[in-house]
């Protein structure tokens, strides 16, 4: 929160910092008995850094703009997703074997985002070694969607989708390898944002990337308000935020739209849901009356190898030669090998540590050649060269965040490959803006990536803003709107003032 607003807040309104850190505590308190988002709490350090900001206020004699320049996230309550290091909290990724590491240090994104003021609440559950569709593992359980508890939260970074969904949290911290962000924060009805390649720094965060998976890994803002994306990534960003130029203005009467339905009918993926066409119609429809553009429908004829894109590139070896560390390896955690079959027998006796979706993928990866074949690499070079040269520096392609509406539980394991819709934006290394339509006949969020090219973050994110306008953004879910505390009169922050 800037200080414009927090003296603003104590001036007319005699709200505290304190008081504020307190409505989002007591706002977790009452959700997340139901979605089981925020697995480690940190509420009487935060009070204790609000009474700060207060104090800091108080005592602040130079006027508003001097912390607002300095601290301009000053006690804005955020969220962290576990796997990143959040000093002081437990940084498992949902391993058993590592449930007693504890962070002494914070990853940088998230020292940068307390250098500006920012008021860490806790930590949120992910997919067991962030390598799932569904924040699910074996230490902290299963985190549920707000909108309908049925229903998966996505992941890896389903935890803070979906305490941002049920308005718990303000902004949150995600990473994201194929999907991990925007996934979250469609199936959660939320505003994501995966930066271009090499832009926010991954250190900090468990498992470390390997091979050439560190292009692929991004870490990046999730939020209920599009507003919030840009004021996040600058600091996020820190000084590699200058190559992005977020503040420049976007006309977007000026901007090059195209719309992709669908990933061309791989036989792998799930045919995307009607109602997901029809809500991408639609922002056709409203760009071309709003601002007199031509929105170009295309068809992509190499998306349709997305997922073999993806496996391909994430199993290869890095410029040194080596092959990324196992799956197995990494669910060792640093212990005893784990033998996947021997793994698959231990679970159907109820004796695992580890989620059938873990073993599943140890297994795959046992089959899996290093090498990618020929027509494959083929394909992803035919698609960068594409999509770089339909893109440019003014274009955004509109696709589709996911076949399905958020399913129901353990139900990505029938349908394992359809992360391909997000995931092959990793591999291209564009960034790629998530972003909420209104909710479908059943309730659930509805959403729409947008993509530019590399560097050109900044249109996706003024689309954002434009779409959220036009289309109403976060709606509270219904199941969270009835307690004490509900989302609707919980202070909004960034989104008023940055």
């Amino acid at each position: 929160m800037q200080l414009k607003l927090a003296s603003e807040l104590q001036r007319k309104y005699n709200v505290t910092s304190v008081e504020v850190v307190q409505a989002y505590i007591d706002r977790i308190q009452e959700v997340n008995p139901l979605i089981n988002a925020l697995v480690k709490d940190r509420f009487a350090a935060a009070l204790q850094e609000a009474a700060q900001v207060d104090k800091l206020i108080d005592e602040e004699t130079g006027g508003e703009d001097v912390l607002e320049d300095r601290l301009p996230l000053l006690g804005v309550p955020i969220t962290v997703k576990e796997s990143f290091a959040l000093q002081g909290m437990p940084n498992s990724t949902g391993l058993l074997s590592r449930r007693s590491v504890v962070s002494g240090v914070d990853a940088p994104p998230v020292a940068l985002l307390k250098r500006a003021g920012a008021i860490p609440l806790g930590v949120t559950n992910c997919s067991e070694l962030c390598m799932w569709l569904e924040s699910h593992n074996h230490l902290y359980g299963t985190t549920r969607n707000p909108y309908q508890l049925a229903r998966i939260a996505g992941g890896s970074s389903g935890g803070e989708g979906s305490i941002i969904g049920s308005g718990a949290s303000v902004i949150g911290v995600g990473s994201d390898i194929g999907g991990s962000i925007r996934m979250p924060c469609f199936f959660n009805g939320i505003f994501g944002h995966k930066p271009t390649s090499g832009i926010v720094c991954n250190d900090g965060q468990y498992p470390p990337p390997s091979g050439q998976q560190p292009r692929f890994l991004c870490t990046g803002p999730m939020c209920r308000y599009a507003q919030d994306l840009v004021p996040m990534l600058k600091i996020m960003a820190g000084p590699d935020a200058e190559k992005l130029s977020l503040s420049a203005d976007v006309d977007l009467s000026k901007v090059r739209f195209f719309s992709v339905p669908h990933d061309g009918g791989s036989p792998l993926l799930s045919p995307v849901d009607p109602q997901l066409i029809q809500a991408q119609k639609k922002v056709v429809e409203r760009l071309e009356a709003d601002l007199r553009v031509k929105v170009q429908e295309m068809r992509i004829p190499q998306l349709k190898y997305s997922f073999q894109i993806w496996g391909a590139m994430m199993s290869s070896p890095g410029k040194d030669g080596k092959i990324p560390t196992s799956f197995a390896e990494l669910m060792a955690g640093g212990g005893k090998k784990v033998w996947p079959v021997w793994e698959l027998c231990k679970w159907m006796l109820g004796l695992s540590p580890h989620t059938i979706a873990a073993i599943g993928l140890a297994l795959v990866e046992m089959f899996q050649s290093s090498q990618p074949s020929q027509f494959i690499l083929q394909q992803k070079e035919s698609l960068q060269r594409e999509l770089e040269a339909l893109l440019g520096s003014d274009g955004v392609l509109l696709y589709p965040s996911h076949p399905q509406l958020a399913p129901k539980h353990h139900h990505p394991l029938f349908t394992p490959f359809n992360f391909s819709y997000t995931g092959i934006f990793n591999i291209l290394g564009l960034p790629v803006t998530q972003c909420p339509l209104g909710l479908s006949v059943e309730g659930l969020p509805l959403g729409v990536q947008l993509v530019a090219g590399r560097l050109q973050d900044r249109l996706p994110l003024a689309t954002a803003l434009y779409l959220e306008q036009a289309f109403g953004g976060w709606r509270e879910p219904d199941a969270m709107s009835h307690g004490p505390t509900s989302a609707q009169s919980a202070p909004r922050f960034l989104s008023h003032t940055t």
